[in-house]
């Protein structure tokens, strides 16, 4: 009888790093929901982009004008992502993953309706506010997700975001060329995503019960009072993180939008050549991405920060300073590589550093993030009236250099390894 109650006792206590044969399916049918629903959310985005062409002449409003109203969609992005953090949190990312996923499936065909400068600033605000949705309660998910495995997954799920726009211009690049209509594709599209939205939720992890979590010291909330939870202020931290993601994101908006002007402009190249700069920066960036997850785990998500922001600034710096096209297409590769793994490293920290606000921490990891996508391109215009484009972009390197300074922040939030959960 003895032996028999130790033996229920030693199978009762689960060792922190491994998985049941019954667990293990599970995780990995909870891992493919949520690279499905990045997939999606790089899809959805990617489809708006390759349209934008064809919805600014249907609404007929200039280029400045299309310029003011895309910072609706920045400011809708940044709204949902503050409202969708504590809801995950409430209600968990099964629950509001799916419904995100719904609503930004739906707002993407609005802009294809629209037919003035009004309605299409009201369309795209609320396709912000479904991007903001869907891009934190997946992410916190992921967060979830890389929590019950027990290391590095999350860069691969921002690889399939990228994978998602890539599948996007080729399927925009096709309907396009038979002529279809923006208002008719993107209505496919949102048919098609409200059945993926459907189909991966069954899936998606369920909450983790606050009991269930070990205290540590990534956990404030096992010691903190009920009182002072009620009046819970962002942790310091988080804030670090925050920042962080804001500079590295700029710097990625830099890539996107400046990488093709600076071989242009600066060294006067082709414009088919040019349009490479921004190819290979994209390129690297995904297949970087496919592979962070194992260089994190091997060997930590501390120097994968400092290594590839490091890496980043000396790319970047090589294209600025370059007076060849190959050496400054080199550049921007490398750039690109750089940048790769470290955005995802920023926000799995977020998530782990206190699981059960992992929501609420995510949202102001992206959102801050989001706004530096957004000012990066338009803070690097007016430096350009002072000084050439080339050394313009060594605002960027300055902030590739702070990121690998201070990478030890995410020690804060990296989560235990252990062995034995199944891939």
């Amino acid at each position: 009888m003895e032996r028999t109650t130790r033996t229920a006792a030693k199978s009762s206590t689960a060792q922190p790093g491994r998985t049941t044969a019954g667990t293990a399916p599970r995780l990995r049918a909870g891992r493919a929901a949520t690279f499905a629903y990045f997939a999606l959310n790089g899809f959805l985005m990617g489809m708006w982009i390759v349209h934008i062409p064809g919805v600014e002449h249907r609404v007929g409003v200039s280029h400045a004008v299309f310029g003011w109203l895309l910072l609706l969609l920045g400011a809708g992005a940044f709204a949902g992502m503050q409202l969708v953090g504590p809801l995950t949190d409430r209600f968990g990312a099964r629950v509001v993953v799916p419904c995100s996923a719904a609503l930004c499936s739906l707002t993407v065909v609005l802009p294809g309706l629209a037919g003035h400068a009004w309605t299409l600033g009201a369309a795209l605000l609320l396709l912000g506010l479904g991007n903001g949705c869907l891009d934190v309660s997946m992410n916190a998910h992921a967060v979830q997700v890389e929590h019950a495995y027990r290391r590095p997954v999350m860069s691969a799920f921002h690889a399939t975001f990228s994978l998602g726009g890539v599948l996007a211009s080729l399927v925009g690049a096709r309907t396009l060329a038979l002529g279809w209509q923006p208002a008719a594709t993107l209505g496919a599209v949102a048919l098609l995503g409200l059945a993926v939205a459907a189909l991966a939720a069954p899936a998606l992890l369920p909450a983790t019960a606050p009991e269930a979590r070990a205290p540590g010291p990534a956990d404030p909330e096992a010691t903190t009072p009920p009182a002072a939870r009620a009046r819970r202020t962002t942790p310091r931290p988080i804030w670090v993180l925050a920042a962080l993601a804001l500079m590295i994101m700029l710097c990625e908006g830099v890539a996107n939008d400046w990488s093709v002007l600076h071989l242009r402009t600066v060294l006067d190249a082709p414009a088919a050549t040019a349009a490479l700069a921004y190819g290979a920066f994209a390129t690297t960036m995904t297949l970087g991405r496919l592979l962070a997850d194992r260089a994190a785990g091997r060997f930590g998500p501390v120097a994968l920060l400092r290594c590839g922001a490091a890496a980043a600034a000396a790319g970047l710096t090589t294209a600025a300073l370059s007076p060849w096209v190959p050496l400054a297409l080199a550049g921007w590769a490398v750039f690109g590589a750089g940048l790769s793994g470290c955005v995802p490293q920023l926000f799995s920290a977020a998530g782990h550093f206190d699981p059960a606000h992992a929501g609420a921490n995510v949202s102001r990891v992206a959102g801050l993030g989001y706004l530096g996508m957004l000012a990066g391109p338009a803070v690097i215009g007016p430096l350009t009236q002072a000084v050439p484009l080339n050394l313009a972009l060594f605002l960027p390197v300055a902030c590739c250099v702070v990121a690998a300074a201070a990478a030890g922040v995410l020690r804060a939030g990296t989560p235990e390894p252990a062995r034995g959960v199944d891939r």
